[in-house]
């Protein structure tokens, strides 16, 4: 198996991360985390496909435990230096969310902004490639312990997309897969990027949830910087997902 797209591009993107537009609403972002996760500091939280860290951080400065997950080292060095200069301690591991076991059971965990669900190798299965990262996120949190997740929104992708993206195969209606090359235009400037990314309805989140222990208790829109308990508006780019450990 070759190298995960995905890690090679946030490898070489990560020191201009910080610099994307929807970074810059991390307050409002982690006290509507808190308010759904219920949990008093000193509890301890695992944030998988951490990033840069900008979600673990601030909830390590307002007194959580925080444990920082993601597939690219580069992703994690900006973690680092930012949690340096926040002088505040995160534990970060290099891993992929589909094989990482945690230790010890978690109070919560979030994995917010596309940071490892939907995100798929090249050469991963979809579904196989994301039901893992479910039941590790399950086998990661205690009974009764909170999940929330940000993921792409199918709607939207479904009300934009074209037979043409069907006849030149890049999207799938089978499987609700994308597969293409695309120019980004991102703050270091434009780049080529391979682009696999599977899109899910909320049923069929639901229905995934289950399989992996996680009882879905609300299903809202989440694009980030707008974070709200209502309903799902079809143009918009994340859903969220909150749910409990059964």
């Amino acid at each position: 198996m070759g190298v995960n797209q995905w890690e090679a591009f946030f490898d070489q993107h990560a020191p201009h991360y910080m610099n994307n537009g929807f970074t810059k609403n991390t307050l409002n972002e982690v006290d509507f985390v808190l308010e759904e996760l219920g949990l008093a500091p000193g509890g301890s939280i695992l944030d998988i496909g951490c990033g840069t860290g900008r979600h673990s951080i601030e909830l390590a400065k307002r007194g959580y435990r925080m444990t920082g997950v993601d597939l690219s080292a580069g992703m994690l060095e900006e973690a680092r230096k930012a949690a340096a200069l926040a002088q505040v301690q995160v534990e970060w591991i290099q891993c992929d969310a589909v094989k990482y076991s945690a230790a010890a059971a978690f109070d919560a965990v979030i994995c917010l902004c596309e940071g490892a669900f939907g995100l798929v190798g090249r050469d991963e299965e979809p579904i196989a490639h994301d039901m893992a990262i479910l039941r590790q996120i399950s086998h990661s949190l205690k009974p009764g312990g909170r999940f929330l997740l940000t993921t792409l929104n199918a709607y939207t992708r479904l009300r934009n997309l074209t037979q043409e993206d069907v006849e030149s195969g890049r999207f799938n209606p089978v499987t609700m897969v994308e597969h293409y090359l695309d120019v980004w235009e991102l703050p270091e400037g434009k780049k080529l990027v391979e682009v696999k990314e599977r899109r899910y309805l909320p049923f069929e989140l639901m229905r995934m949830f289950s399989e992996a222990g996680l009882a879905v208790e609300h299903i809202w829109g989440g694009t980030a910087g707008n974070w709200r308990r209502e309903n799902i508006a079809l143009d918009e780019i994340e859903i969220m997902v909150s749910a409990v450990k059964e």
